[in-house]
């Protein structure tokens, strides 16, 4: 196996720091996410080493899982886990890069659909097209569900 990537390597140390600390909300929430993406790097034929972007990918899963659970636990009435559940995704965001606006976004999707125009691409057609040019373009900045929403509405 090749080196360890960047992001890995900062929720160990800060596991480390967590133990030291005594923040067991942090601590088991780190755990969990390191438990997740070693889980993910010995699935399949062959262990490999996720890149920072592909933990960054993970971890947006885990993220909504936490989401759809806090919801599930609010409904039921059961507050305080929810309430965990809450904090263990904002632990976890803050491993995630910013957020690309909106804004910034549309003018990027905007580009691609003018691009797909020009290249004879209209309408749904076009969506797995501009899907694909938009990701590249922004990376990890966007979550995919917003680049296909945002797609969408600017081909329809």
């Amino acid at each position: 196996m090749s080196a360890e990537s960047g992001l890995k390597r900062r929720i160990q140390a800060d596991i480390s720091e967590a133990l030291r600390s005594g923040d067991e909300l942090l601590k088991s929430t780190l755990r969990m996410a390191l438990a997740a993406i070693m889980n993910a790097e010995v699935a399949g034929a062959q262990a490999t080493v996720l890149t920072d972007d592909q933990i960054i990918h993970l971890l947006r899963s885990e993220v909504k899982k936490r989401a759809e659970s806090a919801e599930i636990y609010a409904a039921a009435g059961r507050t305080e886990l929810a309430t965990k559940e809450t904090q263990e995704m904002a632990i976890i965001e803050t491993y995630l890069p910013a957020a690309m606006d909106a804004a910034a976004l549309a003018s990027i999707v905007a580009q691609e659909v003018a691009n797909a125009a020009a290249n004879g691409q209209e309408g749904p057609r076009a969506m797995g097209a501009v899907i694909k040019a938009v990701k590249e373009r922004v990376g990890a900045q966007a979550d995919g569900s917003a680049i296909a929403a945002a797609v969408k509405s600017a081909l329809s």
